[in-house]
């Protein structure tokens, strides 16, 4: 491996290197060394993972009686056991 010392960068660029690289949980250099590859076209770019945390997408996609169904499948998931609560 190769060492590459870069100059002439503004403490701006700088700054957003080490944020994305403690965003991605990786070093500077790793983040550095992966940017260089991908604008070099020797490494694809990762698709960044979008992360649902709701289910909007599937909002009014059902029929009704399709609703229904679900409703009668889990209406047990809300019944209270007492014997659990003892």
């Amino acid at each position: 491996m190769t060492n590459l010392s870069i100059r002439g960068l503004d403490a701006k660029a700088l700054a957003e290197l080490k944020s994305r690289a403690a965003r991605e949980d990786a070093s500077v250099n790793t983040l550095v060394v992966r940017l260089i590859e991908q604008g070099l076209g020797h490494r694809r770019a990762k698709p960044l993972l979008r992360r649902h945390d709701d289910l909007d997408d599937l909002a009014g996609t059902w029929r009704k009686n399709e609703g229904a169904e679900f409703e009668r499948a889990t209406a047990p998931f809300g019944a209270i056991d007492p014997q659990l609560w003892k």
